[in-house]
């Protein structure tokens, strides 16, 4: 057997070592693994929770809602943040250069990050580390979008980071100009500005394009800190900052020269305060189409993409601004005149001040007013002579005690002597100086409505918004009073009764039974019963007895039924609500009135015609359709357009008119008698309810229905001589005068099927061979609208229609007709 040797020259075999063993593979895996582990910790710290950068191709910044009135003109706007969007190309280039000389001059170079500017960042952040003090920005305006709209403001190196990232991202999604354009419609600069467009008004009251160069300088040193640059507080700081972007301006060749000598010389030209865009009218109005508004789409973006404060939306109201003021004043010259000789109610309300912070006291209230030239003011310094009063501009006037002598309601006081340091008065101009006014204690509701629509046209809900937000024409339940009456008879006219019919106005009483004993009605005034006597004449002296003998006779079920139908309320079948003892607002008693107008048709009121998005696009009503041919200028040939309504029919059409016909007699010689010197058809009816505590009327014309009432928030007596005949109707007089200037005088047209008919105004009974009277508002023979059927028959023989034509001379004239009446009132339709 051959053993195997080796010789010694030869070397044995080193065994080759595992490649896992060797120092360099190890240090790769380590290496790599450390990578990972790092990369890991990246992405869950900086990357993991990044928002998805897609989002800013249909980034919608918060936009206000604006509104605007019946005629189109924009008449308010609800925003948190004002803010107009505009696309890139609307801003002026130059305004565009000095904002990248102010915050990016590398924006078109760089891909999302300028690192020079992060590493100065850094090491700034190095210096102040533990100090208290914040770091400068560096950042890019790529990176500014990202923060402002996608991460936040939170102050850490970590969001820093995820910035930058983001800034990258950003960069391989959008262009350049979509970037600038987020930028500038985004950017928060200072009183409530968001975006350029809105700090150009709020700062200087322009568009845009009427800035100039120095004033687009100063809004690009605005993103640095509104604040900081304040041009009332700190006038030399921003003159400073604004010189530095012109600089930059001028060192990048984005300006000449003489375009910076001469924007050097600007002063900064602000505006102390923002000037409305528009005037902001119709406070009740707008206030209740606000709430409802909010009430439908929610008032933040969490509520839905269509939210009233950042959904951007547009709405079309029904607001008739000329009718809202004269609603307004008529309502508050009616309260003013109410209380007048009562003394001083008080001061709207008393606050602490200081020697110099009065006026941001002032402010911070937000009180102020807007009837004639009343003034709110608060008391600075008082002494035995006069007092001063500062104002919301900061100026001051002088308050004598001779115009402040009337005596302080309820005390034996003057008002100059109970007058305080801190109060916040009424004061109105006497020359140089000013004389104190009473804010009425008293308040009410005034609402105006279409009855073709149903559309609401103005709504004063108290004497100033600002005083009081209580929204009296739609939240305040009051008890109607009379103006209920004409809803009670309304139910009788459809169970078979008729205008003519014989009612007693007598004594009435119920037993009201489980041992309550009994209830005995009364008119008002605790007048008499007159006998029997038409119902026309109980509705138009109103009187209590001929009403509950009513509501007794046709069921108080079909009563109330008929007060829900009309969307009055809901109330139990008792008779005393037959006289107006149910709690509604003025708001439903027009409401009901104006279905009456329009022959019986009606539903819920509105006060916004259509809703848009921001995109334009029509969001309420639920199917809307424009009518193309609605506001063609002339007529066509063709068939005339007519709009969608929503109307249905609430109401027997004749039912509707009856009542319509029998309270234009109100006017005509009942308890609104104040309104016949307008001369021209008009119905209503008047109210007063027990205390007095409210008096009213609701009535109106074809063409719109007014109502209103008066009385104390918390009820309270009137005094025993208020009535709405002699309070409210003169507050509807006043509206009415200026209201109806211009209009034509209307008729009621009544519905098919109704039969005029001659009876005697006393008796009822049918009239022959005598005509009404156009004259007098008293006549004896009036003619009266009857369902087909319900007329009263006639017992003696009609008169020939024509007389003979005999031989001895020429035929008399022929007497009036029926038709003839027709006729002039434009026919029975």
């Amino acid at each position: 057997m051959a053993v195997e040797t080796f010789s010694p020259s030869e070397p044995a075999e080193t065994p080759r070592r595992p490649l896992w063993r060797r120092w360099w593979v190890r240090l790769f895996v380590v290496l790599a693994l450390l990578a990972a582990i790092g990369g890991g910790v990246f992405w869950f710290v900086f990357i993991r929770d990044l928002p998805s950068v897609d989002a800013l191709k249909a980034y919608e910044p918060p936009l206000p809602t604006h509104v605007r009135g019946i005629d189109g003109a924009p008449i308010q706007s609800y925003a948190r943040e004002r803010r107009v969007e505009l696309s890139f190309n609307e801003y002026p280039p130059l305004l565009v250069r000095a904002f990248l000389a102010a915050e990016d001059k590398s924006f078109f170079e760089h891909g999302g990050v300028d690192y020079p500017g992060l590493a100065g960042a850094v090491l700034d952040y190095a210096k102040k580390w533990g100090t208290g003090r914040r770091a400068r920005g560096g950042s890019t305006i790529t990176q500014q979008v990202a923060k402002n709209l996608l991460i936040g403001d939170a102050y850490s190196p970590t969001r820093k980071i995820k910035e930058a990232i983001l800034a990258y991202k950003i960069e391989d999604t959008l262009t350049k100009p979509q970037i600038l354009e987020l930028y500038l419609n985004q950017i928060a600069l200072g009183r409530n500005a968001f975006g350029v467009e809105a700090a150009a008004h709020a700062y200087f009251d322009k568009e845009l394009d009427e800035l100039t160069l120095g004033q687009m300088a100063y809004l690009a040193l605005l993103p640095k800190g509104p604040a900081n640059y304040d041009p009332v507080r700190h006038p030399d700081r921003a003159l400073e900052r604004r010189a530095y972007v012109l600089r930059e301006m001028l060192r990048n060749s984005f300006i000449t020269r003489a375009q910076y000598d001469a924007a050097m010389a600007e002063p900064l030209g602000t505006v102390l305060r923002r000037t409305p865009k528009y005037a902001q009218v119709g406070g009740y109005f707008v206030e209740e189409l606000r709430r409802q508004l909010i009430k439908r789409y929610g008032e933040k973006a969490e509520s839905g993409p269509n939210s009233v404060y950042e959904g951007g939306l547009w709405v079309r109201s029904s607001l008739d601004t000329r009718l809202q003021d004269l609603a307004a004043e008529a309502l508050r010259d009616g309260l003013v005149r109410f209380e007048g000789g009562r003394g001083w109610s008080g001061p709207i309300r008393h606050e602490a001040i200081g020697d110099d912070n009065w006026q941001q006291v002032l402010l911070n209230t937000n009180i102020g007013l807007d009837y004639r030239d009343w003034r709110a003011g608060i008391v600075i310094a008082k002494d035995a002579g006069e007092a001063t009063i500062g104002f919301a501009n900061g100026r001051t006037g002088t308050l004598p005690r001779s115009f402040a002598q009337m005596p302080r309601r309820g005390t034996a006081a003057t008002a100059f002597s109970a007058m305080k340091v801190g109060d916040i008065i009424a004061v109105s101009p006497a020359g140089e100086q000013f004389q104190l006014r009473s804010i009425p204690r008293i308040s009410g509701g005034f609402v105006v409505e279409e009855p073709a629509t149903g559309r609401v046209l103005a709504m004063q809900g108290g004497f100033d918004l600002r005083l009081s937000d209580f929204n009296r024409a739609t939240q305040a339940q009051r008890q109607p009073g009379s103006t209920i009456k004409p809803i009670v008879y309304s139910a009788a006219l459809d169970h078979g009764m008729t205008p003519a019919s014989i009612i007693v106005d007598g004594p009435f009483c119920v037993d009201q039974g489980a041992g309550l004993g009994t209830k005995c009605f009364r008119n008002f005034g605790n007048s008499a019963g007159a006998g029997p006597h038409t119902m026309r004449w109980g509705i138009e002296q109103s009187r209590n007895l001929m009403t509950v003998r009513t509501a007794s006779t046709v069921g108080m079920k079909n009563v109330v039924a008929m007060i829900k139908q009309m969307g009055i309320g809901d109330f139990p079948p008792y008779l005393a609500y037959s006289l107006g003892a149910g709690e509604t607002t003025v708001g439903q008693m027009v409401n009901a009135y104006a279905i009456l107008a329009n022959n019986g048709r009606g539903g819920d009121p509105s006060l916004i015609d259509f809703v848009q998005d921001r995109h334009g696009k029509v969001i309420w009503p639920e199917n809307w359709r424009a009518c193309d041919r609605c506001n063609a200028a002339d007529y066509d040939g063709k068939p005339m357009p007519r709009p969608i309504s929503h109307q249905r029919q609430v109401l027997d059409a004749m039912t509707a008119y009856q009542m319509v016909h029998i309270t234009e007699g109100v006017v005509q010689r009942g308890t609104a008698t104040g309104l016949r010197d307008l001369n021209r058809p008009m119905f209503g009816k008047t109210g007063t309810n027990n205390g007095p505590t409210d008096v009213w009327f609701v009535g109106g014309t074809p063409q719109f229905v007014g109502g209103l009432y008066i009385g104390y928030d918390h009820p309270r007596s009137l005094g025993g001589y208020a009535q709405g005949g002699t309070i409210a109707v003169p507050i509807f007089h006043q509206f009415a005068q200026k209201a109806y200037e211009g209009l034509d005088k209307l008729p009621f047209r009544a519905p098919p099927g109704i039969r005029m008919v001659r009876i005697d105004r006393a008796s009822g009974r049918p009239v022959y061979g005598t005509f009404p009277t156009g004259d007098d508002p008293k006549p004896a023979v009036i003619w009266e609208a009857f369902k087909p059927e319900s007329e009263p028959r006639r017992r003696a023989r009609r008169a020939a229609a024509e007389a003979p034509v005999t031989p001895t001379g020429p035929a008399k004239p022929a007497p009036p007709r029926d038709s003839d009446f027709l006729q002039r009132e434009g026919g029975i339709y």
